[in-house]
C-alpha cells in the first residue's frame, strides 16, 4: 500500500506581551526591521526554517510552523535572549508558548486587535502584515502558513465591518482633540509632544497630525525606538536630554510608555509650566499602567485625561462597548472553526487519494487473477480488502482505550448505530 504522509507542520506562537513582562524587557527584546532578516536566518540555522517575528511595543512574538512545536520553544527562547543581551533563564516565566488550534485562535485574535491593550486599535494588523512582508522577503514562509494568515487577516476584515469595535480608540482619540482644541482654541497654533510609542499614542498622534497641529515630536528613552516611527509621521525626534525643553513648548502631551514607571512627574510638569510662563498643558495619558505621576493632578494649568475619561466622554456606554467586543469574539470564533475545519479536510486528502489508489490495486490484481469470473472477483476482493482492516479492528477491540471503534468504523461505512442492529434482529 502507498505510504500515507502523517505529519504535518504545526502552528505555533512563542513570545511575551503586555501581560507578561514589563515594557523595559520588551524594549530589550524588540526587533528593529533591519534586524528581522537576520533574526530569522539565526531561528532557521537553529532547526526553526519557517517562521515570522511581530515586535511592537505591546508584544514580541516568533509565530511559525513545525513539525514538532514542543522543541521550537526552547530555540526561540535562546535567540531572544541572545538577541537582547539577556540570560535564556530570564525569560523562562515570561514567555508564552500557544500550539495547534491555540496558536490558530491567537494569531487570529491578534489581527483583529481582540488581544492588544486598547481592544480594537488599528495598528496592530498593519504590523501583523508587515512582519509577514518581511518574512517572505527573507524567503522564509511557505504556502501553507500564508493561507493561516491571509484567513486571520479574512477574520480582521470582518470584525472591522461587521462590529462597532473599531470605534472606540478612534472616538477616544476625537475626544481628546475635541478637549485640546476647547483649551487651546485653533490646533493649527498648537505643539505636540508624543512620549513613548504605545498604540494608542500612536493613534493619538496621528488623529492630531490630521488636525493640521503646529508641530510633533516623539521621545523615547532609547532613541531607535521612536525613530521609525517618526519617519511614518514625519516628524522629529527628540533627542536624549532633550526632552525638558520640548516639554516646555509642549501645549499637549502625550504619554504611551507603560513602563510601570511614571514618564511624567509633577516637578516635570512644574519646570515646563514656569518655562512656559503658566501658560496651561493638555496631558493625555494612555499609558497602561498610567503614565502620568498622580501629583500632576493637582497642578494647576495641568490638565490630565487618562484613557477612562476619554472613554468616558467619547462613548455611549459600557454596555454597547462590551456588546462590541462580544460579537467580535463571536466573528473570530466562527473564521477559526472555519479555517480548522478546511484545514482538516485539506489534510484528508492524501488519505484519501492512498485508499482510492490501493483499491483499485486490489481490483485490478483480483481482475488479472480471476481472468473476469465477476462472482468471485467480488468475493475475492471483498476479501482482500476487508483483511488487514479486520485484524486491526480485532486488536483494537482487545485494547481498554479503543472504546470509540465501533462508532468510528460505523461512521466510516455508513453502517448505522450498534442499537439499530440489536433491535431489528
Amino acid at each position: 500500500m502507498t505510504d500515507i504522509p502523517t505529519i504535518r507542520n504545526r502552528p505555533f506562537v512563542i513570545g511575551a506581551n503586555h501581560r507578561t513582562c514589563g515594557m523595559t524587557v520588551r524594549d530589550q527584546l524588540f526587533v528593529e526591521d533591519g534586524d528581522v532578516s537576520g533574526f530569522l536566518e539565526k531561528l532557521s540555522a537553529n532547526g526553526v526554517p519557517e517562521a515570522l517575528v511581530l515586535s511592537t511595543c505591546d508584544r514580541i512574538e516568533v509565530i511559525g510552523q513545525h513539525r514538532n512545536p514542543d522543541q521550537v520553544t526552547a530555540v526561540v527562547r535562546t535567540v531572544l535572549a541572545t538577541h537582547a543581551g539577556l540570560d535564556a533563564s530570564e525569560l523562562t516565566e515570561k514567555l508564552y508558548c500557544k500550539t495547534d488550534d491555540a496558536a490558530v485562535r491567537h494569531i487570529f485574535s491578534v489581527a483583529a486587535s481582540l488581544d492588544s491593550q486598547v481592544v480594537g486599535e488599528p495598528q496592530v494588523l498593519g504590523q501583523l502584515k508587515a512582519a509577514h512582508r518581511l518574512a517572505l522577503q527573507s524567503g522564509i514562509l511557505l504556502g501553507a502558513f500564508d493561507g493561516l494568515l491571509q484567513a486571520a487577516y479574512g477574520a480582521a476584515k470582518r470584525v472591522r465591518t461587521e462590529t462597532a469595535i473599531g470605534e472606540r480608540p478612534i472616538s477616544i482619540a476625537a475626544a481628546g482633540a475635541e478637549l485640546a482644541r476647547g483649551l487651546h482654541g485653533d490646533l493649527a497654533r498648537v505643539s505636540v509632544i508624543l512620549i513613548g510609542i504605545g498604540e494608542m499614542g500612536e493613534l493619538m498622534a496621528r488623529h492630531f497630525q490630521s488636525c493640521e497641529i503646529r508641530h510633533l515630536g516623539i521621545f523615547h528613552p532609547i532613541v531607535s525606538r521612536a525613530t521609525p516611527l517618526a519617519r511614518q509621521l514625519d516628524c522629529h525626534v527628540v533627542a536624549d536630554g532633550g526632552l525638558p525643553d520640548a516639554l516646555a513648548e509642549a501645549d499637549v502631551i502625550i504619554c504611551a510608555m507603560g513602563r510601570r514607571q511614571y514618564a511624567l512627574t509633577s516637578d516635570m510638569i512644574r519646570a515646563a509650566l514656569k518655562s512656559r510662563r503658566n501658560k496651561p498643558q493638555f496631558i493625555i495619558d494612555t499609558g497602561i499602567p498610567g503614565d502620568v505621576e498622580p501629583a500632576v493632578h493637582r497642578i494647576d494649568e495641568a490638565f490630565v485625561y487618562d484613557m477612562a475619561d476619554l472613554e468616558y466622554t467619547a462613548l455611549d456606554g459600557k454596555a454597547n462597548r462590551e456588546q462590541a467586543a462580544e460579537q467580535a469574539r463571536l466573528i473570530v470564533e466562527q473564521e477559526v472553526s472555519g479555517f480548522l475545519r478546511s484545514r482538516a479536510e485539506r489534510d484528508a486528502v492524501p488519505v484519501v487519494t492512498a485508499l482510492r489508489n490501493h483499491f483499485q490495486s486490489i481490483r485490478q490484481q483480483v481482475l488479472a487473477e480471476t481472468g473476469g469470473d465477476a462472482e468471485r472477483a467480488s468475493e475475492l476482493m471483498i476479501n482482500r480488502l476487508l483483511d488487514h482492516p479486520t485484524r486491526a479492528l480485532r486488536e483494537a477491540a482487545a485494547d481498554p482505550g479503543a472504546d470509540d471503534m465501533d462508532v468510528t468504523v460505523r461512521k466510516l461505512f455508513n453502517l448505522g448505530h450498534s442499537s439499530d442492529k440489536e433491535s431489528s434482529s
